[in-house]
C-alpha cells in the first residue's frame, strides 16, 4: 500500500508541472507515466520483468503522447 501510494505522489508532483508546457512536451510527459503504469502492471500479470515492461511501455507511450500532442499543437487550417 505504501509502495502504490508513493508511486501516486510521483505521478502527481510530476504531472503537477505539465501547466506551462505546450501539447507535445505534456503528451510526452503524460503519455510516458502512463504507458510505463500500464506496461508495468501488464507484465506483473503475465509474470515477467516489471522493469522492462514499464520501460518499453513508457517508450511506446510517450511517442503515441508526443505524437497526439503535437497534433493539437499545430494550427487549423
Amino acid at each position: 500500500m505504501r509502495r502504490i501510494a508513493t508511486l501516486a505522489l510521483a505521478a502527481s508532483i510530476a504531472l503537477s508541472g505539465c501547466a506551462s508546457l505546450h501539447s507535445t512536451a505534456e503528451g510526452v510527459l503524460s503519455g510516458g507515466l502512463i504507458g510505463a503504469g500500464v506496461g508495468a502492471a501488464a507484465v506483473a500479470v503475465a509474470g515477467g520483468s516489471v522493469a522492462t515492461g514499464a520501460a518499453v511501455g513508457g517508450v511506446i507511450g510517450a511517442g503515441i503522447g508526443g505524437y497526439i500532442g503535437h497534433r493539437n499543437d499545430k494550427p487549423t487550417r
